[in-house]
């Protein structure tokens, strides 16, 4: 069971590091994402983790920096959208299309991390995880099939894969079930009103005062194990 901290991405006492991966993990998940790593290999993919743990801090870094402008902000299609020309409101929704809210991203869990198959793109090849690249004839297409026929042999599933009206769909984002499944009812919105009202989150006071409403959407809107 995570603590309050581990939840919302305030300690990594639940998290190791894993050489092999070049990620940090929960470290129940370790033995079976290597083992996932093993079978994609088997079937000619090199799977790759792009992301994995990430803190509280980071996570509130990318926000702020998309809440500022200073970071590519985009709307549902993907259309890049002028940060400062927009209301607090319609900044918030906009970043929580595709950025979870700090204390609310699974990464903080480490039981999640997002994938690509190195095997399938030149070595400077920059991954911009984008539905594209998954599927029709994107480089990871190959790989959005296999993980769809194999991941749940493994203990793990996708819970960004389909638009649940939240979090635009993530076919690379990975979650670890048997700790993620306890994690997320784990994770109220009173453990999340502790987080946030604990930091310098731009846009702070908004999110707080819609809080039941964003948790609803955007942490318990996903895919079932």
């Amino acid at each position: 069971m995570l603590t309050p901290l581990e939840l919302t991405g305030r300690a990594a006492t639940h998290v190791v590091e894993v050489p092999e991966l070049a990620a940090r993990l929960h470290r129940d998940a370790v033995a079976p994402a290597l083992a996932l790593r093993a079978a994609a290999a088997a079937a000619g993919i090199d799977l790759a983790f792009v992301s994995s743990f990430r803190d509280f801090e980071r996570q509130a870094s990318i926000w702020n920096a998309k809440f500022r402008g200073e970071r590519a902000l985009l709307n549902r299609d993907g259309t890049p959208l002028e940060a400062l020309k927009l209301s607090e409101p319609e900044r918030v929704a906009a970043i929580l299309l595709w950025s979870a809210l700090p204390g609310a991203s699974r990464h903080h869990w480490g039981t999640d991390f997002d994938v690509i198959d190195r095997a399938s793109v030149p070595p400077d090849y920059r991954p911009e995880l984008t539905v594209e690249e998954y599927t029709g004839d994107g480089p990871f297409a190959r790989l959005n099939s296999w993980l769809g026929a194999n991941l749940g042999d493994h203990g793990f599933f996708r819970p960004y894969l389909t638009d649940r009206g939240g979090v635009h769909p993530e076919p690379w984002h990975v979650s670890y079930a048997p700790v993620a499944g306890a994690a997320l009812p784990s994770l109220s919105v009173e453990v999340l009103r502790e987080a946030i009202e604990r930091s310098n989150l731009d846009g702070r006071d908004h999110v707080l005062v819609q809080l039941p409403a964003l948790h609803a959407k955007y942490v318990m809107a996903v895919d079932p194990a």
